[in-house]
């Protein structure tokens, strides 16, 4: 394996860890007696707000509920993940 693909394949994978962060975010967000401070809890947000909130500053949250800007955030990184996995495969031999 060259060292593009190898490098392409590592950014894909990041991605993909990533998206399964936002979507544990996104559904730990719908219970709100979580203390958001405790420490697995304030690393997952920590790691995964500043993502959000670009999204969230384009796209605000409708009657208190922020279901838009999770789900953009999520596809952005799939399509990302995608076009990383594609341009892997030029760089196989």
């Amino acid at each position: 394996m060259s060292p593009v693909a190898l490098l392409l394949t590592t950014l894909a994978t990041f991605l993909n860890i990533y998206m399964v962060l936002l979507i544990i975010r996104f559904l730990l967000s719908w219970f709100p007696n979580l203390n958001w401070y405790d420490p697995p809890l304030s690393i997952l947000s920590q790691l995964t707000d500043p993502y959000i909130n670009f999204f969230r500053s384009f796209i605000p949250p409708i009657g208190g509920i922020d279901f838009i800007s999770p789900t953009i955030a999520i596809l952005v990184l799939q399509l990302a993940a995608g076009l990383l996995t594609g341009l892997r495969s030029q760089f196989l031999y």
